[in-house]
């Protein structure tokens, strides 16, 4: 089972490929409710070299940054590299 922990959001690496899926106004969506409600649903990420990468859960990895957080609620998964 998948335990929830508080990663530094400056230790996670979002892949390029990722990023270009980013839409600003879902971003913008998701941190307006997280003022109201918190985090809700961790993301997820793996381990890298020296750094997390992201698996899942871009749009509330930025809405973190935008309301200047400093951590995100993940859960750390074991992903298999495609």
């Amino acid at each position: 089972m998948l335990e929830k922990e508080s990663f530094e959001i400056e230790k996670i690496y979002v892949p390029v490929k990722r990023l270009k899926t980013l839409d600003p106004d879902k971003v913008a969506e998701i941190a307006e409710s997280m003022l109201e409600e918190g985090q809700l649903t961790p993301i997820r990420l793996r381990a890298g070299k020296d750094r997390f990468v992201l698996v899942e859960g871009l749009h509330r990895l930025e809405a973190l940054k935008a309301l200047g957080e400093t951590s995100v609620d993940g859960y750390l998964v074991h992903a298999r590299l495609h």
